[in-house]
């Protein structure tokens, strides 16, 4: 077994008698104000401290290992981005605590008590703070616990005692005398990623850490030189290594962990003594064992399969193997199967009027209210609220009034109202939605028409309505407020819609996709494709230009570096027989050629001849010095050091993808590129000389560059305007704001700046942000499943007269054919149609003159026998030989 001590803490018995160490007092608390961050704001921005404040949280980060903890019957606890939600059930309502780092968080759990809670946050050297509940007021802040980012943390049974892990690159396992502030014990935990570490709750001087191909079990040991951490990692044996997540203390030393494959394994020593699985060696679990509890006397085990099972304690605690395969087989005692399409992560109890409730973390979107106690009063499973799972593709808001609309891969779209704070409406597909956009008033003045692109290249045109006004349900009193209705389904891709516009005059919508394609639509009652155009790269973008512009252009973003400008596409002149791809439609293209490295070069240069003049400088003055004091100089020629060679120029093999951009004035826009590139807005213009025959072998480059200050490795994803703001959605879940004079940016418009850490820092990545129709609102939405409202400008103005109106439903709706829905994810797409209605012209053409050659030969073939026939019948001398015949 391998072991590994930890840093020594003397015993109290042996420190000096003269050193009295300071206690913390247990009336000491925080200064709330002092501890949580606050937006970082560059001095002369001009921009308030208070421009945004946080208004709701509509997501859930449902994908985190453990995000749910119960403090009582009323209230939750679960982390989004860099805030720690408290959600009152009864109220519906939420409450906040900021990180105080602005780096993010990395863990909550309660004290048995449920008197505090900890959050251990990430960030450089992270501070782990205990909360009082349900003041929430900072009670202690343990300090040097990790360097980058908390893991996992847990009390002990009675509570005196913290463990904590920390992630790369120290794993450090630390022991926290926690009212104190002090480190009991540390050592290194593993050298991969662990998951968990928790107290036995039987002995509380030993612990158990998991994670990566790995247990660890811990003892905190009394030697002679003091108190000290031993660790001992668990041997597989024979038993394929695996990762684990889910483990339970059994009372007497023994340890039970789950496996990926759904077996339970029974630890003894370090060693597996036993793996369970089920009748016909069956697996405890159809996938990973999430979590295992032990709870009045029978052990529970949660599974990501969405099921629950309890076992018989007694028989697991005593099993044995009973032959060569080291499989025991066991059955369930009780089973509950949470629901379907259900993956469990993680479950808390409270009591409520002395009965057990269990609250669980779906990672498919869901905290579920659960009764585990398995008899005939037992009540199923609650869906208490429902949300996305995983990241949010995409965020658009009505051009009307305060609704906005979401989708994401896990194949809903939802409706939420970000005055009342509530989802309304959602509507699941067959496929995940990439993209989204509201219909502008233009096309839909009532503001009820959305329209989702999905993987599978699918561009669907929903409606949302107030069933109420339906003249065939006024008077029911049990309906909804929300409906969503399919009102068209077209496949324009072969694969995932990637932006959505539509032009300013409302006539076209643009769809681009992966497949290197943009396909334009005629906006009418049904929408009627106009053609496609093929582009050099996967479509990132796509902008019309806006009313300003004399013409009206649309702005094509590629992710690998292009960019495309064309007019819109007129219906009646596209000949759409026997194809719908345009070939006439004037293009312009850029193909961005990096120019960072010259540009560092160019720094460098300036630098070093900089430093060159200040020493002639300071040797003059030195010269001048001496001459004044009447010393004679005489200068002896000093050695140059060799200078270190310029950095050569670089540029990057894969080209730096495009991430988002926009007009600035006809036939010129800004870009923010990804990789190499990161670090800069370029501005860009298309070249007359537009007669290259080659796109791929354009070397464009941008006519000016801003730098953007600590974007090197955090670039800009997503720049939306609202009130002379530039709102920068960064890649590391910021939020940063640039006050603007006028629409044109300058180097020196982009030095000051607003920025808030509001998504998670590490998998945040800002995926959209626009602001509501009036500028009162702003939504940010993310890859860690988190969406977030923001109002404005005005903390003190809680918008009590504002409501959010669903629109009217259109007149003879409730009489209306559901529109046919395309399900197949390999159905064609309208091209393919067109392209097989073609070939299927073509050949019924051929196959038509064959049958009329079929026929005039026919024809032929009687009139000759009919000749032959006659031929026989004439007298013998008169009649035509056969050979001649032929």
């Amino acid at each position: 077994l391998e072991e590994e001590d930890s840093t020594e803490v003397a015993p109290e018995a042996e420190k000096s008698p003269e050193k009295i160490e300071k206690k913390i007092s247990e009336t000491f608390f925080y200064n709330s104000e002092d501890v949580h961050s606050r937006p970082f704001v560059t001095e002369d921005s001009g921009i308030p401290i208070n421009l945004l404040t946080l208004e709701h949280s509509f997501g859930y980060d449902c994908k985190r290992s453990v995000n749910l903890m119960a403090m009582d019957s009323q209230t939750l606890l679960y982390i989004a981005g860099n805030q720690v939600v408290l959600l009152d059930l009864k109220t519906e309502s939420q409450s906040y605590l900021r990180s105080s780092s602005g780096g993010g968080i990395g863990f909550i759990t309660a004290h048995p008590t449920k008197q505090y809670f900890a959050v251990g946050e990430k960030g450089e050297k992270p501070n782990l703070i205990i909360y009082d509940y349900p003041s929430l007021r900072p009670y202690r802040i343990l300090r040097g616990g990790t360097e980058k980012a908390y893991v996992f943390g847990d009390f002990n049974r009675a509570g005196t005692l913290l463990a904590s892990i920390g992630s790369s690159p120290d794993y450090m396992l630390t022991i926290w005398d926690w009212k104190q502030e002090k480190i009991v014990l540390r050592s290194k935990a593993f050298s991969q990623d662990v998951y968990r570490v928790t107290f036995s709750p039987d002995n509380e001087e030993q612990l158990t850490t998991v994670g990566v191909g790995h247990i660890r079990f811990w003892k905190m040991a009394l030697t002679f030189s003091g108190l000290k951490l031993q660790g001992a990692l668990g041997r597989f044996g024979k038993t394929s290594v695996t990762d684990i997540i889910g483990y339970v203390e059994l009372p007497d030393g023994k340890v039970i962990s789950g496996a990926e494959w759904g077996n339970l394994l029974l630890w003894e020593g370090g060693l597996i003594k036993v793996e369970l699985c089920r009748a016909g060696h069956k697996p405890c679990h159809s996938g990973p064992i999430t979590q295992l509890v032990l709870d009045e006397g029978e052990l529970t085990t949660v599974g990501q399969d969405g099921f629950i099972r309890v076992w018989n304690f007694e028989a697991i605690d005593a099993a044995d193997s009973v032959d060569d395969t080291g499989l025991l087989e066991v059955e369930p005692m009780n089973e509950l199967q949470v629901g379907k399409n259900v993956s469990l992560n993680f479950m808390s109890k409270v009591h409520d009027n002395g009965q057990p409730i269990w609250y669980a973390q779906d990672a498919n979107g869901a905290i579920w209210k659960l009764d585990l106690t398995f008899s005939n009063m037992t009540r199923d499973p609650e869906c208490l609220y429902t949300f996305h799972s995983g990241r949010i593709e995409a965020v658009s808001v009505s051009p009307v009034t305060y609704l906005m609309a979401t989708t994401a891969l896990d194949r809903s779209v939802r409706i939420y109202d970000f005055i009342s704070n509530r989802q309304l409406s959602e509507i699941q597909f067959k496929q995940g939605g990439t993209a989204l956009m509201w219909a502008p008033r233009v096309v839909n003045p009532k503001g009820g028409l959305i329209a989702v692109g999905f993987e599978d290249g699918v561009v669907r045109i929903i409606e949302i309505y107030d069933p109420k006004g339906l003249s065939a349900l006024r008077g029911r009193t049990n309906i909804g407020n929300t409906e969503i209705n399919l009102k068209q389904a077209f496949k324009p891709h072969t694969s995932a819609v990637t932006a959505l516009a539509y032009e300013q005059n409302g006539d076209v919508l643009a769809t681009g996709s992966k497949d290197k394609t943009v396909f334009f639509f005629a906006v009418e009652e049904k929408y009627e494709p106009i053609g496609f155009i093929h582009v050099p790269g996967p479509v990132q973008a796509l902008q019309w230009s806006p009313p300003s512009h004399v013409e009206s252009m649309l702005l094509i973003l590629c992710e690998n570096g292009f960019v495309l400008q064309v007019p819109a596409p007129v219906p009646e002149e596209q000949d759409t027989a026997s194809t719908y791809q345009i070939k006439n439609l004037p293009t312009q293209y850029f193909h961005f050629y990096s120019i960072k490295s010259r540009i560092k070069l160019e720094e460098e240069i300036a630098l070093r001849e900089k430093k060159k003049q200040e020493k002639e400088k300071a040797r003059l003055e030195w010269i001048k010095q001496q001459q004044e004091m009447g010393k004679d100089i005489e200068e002896e020629p000093e050695e140059e050091p060799e200078e270190e060679p310029l950095p050569p120029l670089y540029i990057p093999e894969e080209p730096s993808p495009i991430l988002c951009g926009f007009y600035s004035a006809p036939g010129k826009f800004w870009l923010s590129l990804g990789g190499y590139d990161s670090g800069f807005l370029y501005h860009c213009a298309f070249s007359s000389n537009q007669h290259q025959e080659d796109p791929e072998q354009r070397q464009d480059e941008p006519f000016e560059v801003i730098p953007i200050e600590d974007t090197d490795n955090n670039p800009i994803h997503r720049i939306s305007f609202c009130r002379l703001l530039m709102f920068c959605g960064m890649q590391n879940g910021a939020l940063r704001v640039y006050a603007l004079q006028d629409k044109d940016l300058s180097a020196n418009t982009l030095k000051e700046y607003w920025s808030f850490n509001v998504h998670d820092n590490d998998y945040g990545q800002i995926r959209g942000i626009c602001s509501s129709y009036d500028d009162r609102f702003l939504i940010t939405c993310g890859e860690d499943g988190n969406i977030f409202t923001f109002n404005i400008l005005s903390p003190e103005d809680i918008h009590k007269e504002l409501k959010a109106k669903i629109p009217s439903p259109r007149s003879g709706l409730e009489m209306e054919k559901a529109a046919d829905d395309i399900e197949d994810p390999n159905a064609y797409n309208i091209e393919e149609v067109k392209q097989k209605e073609e070939y299927e012209r073509i050949m019924k053409e051929a196959e038509d003159k064959k049958s009329k050659k079929r026929e005039e030969l026919t024809a032929l073939r009687e009139e000759f026998l009919f000749l032959l026939q006659k031929n026989q019948e004439l007298p013998k001398h008169m009649q035509l030989h056969r050979d001649v015949c032929l």
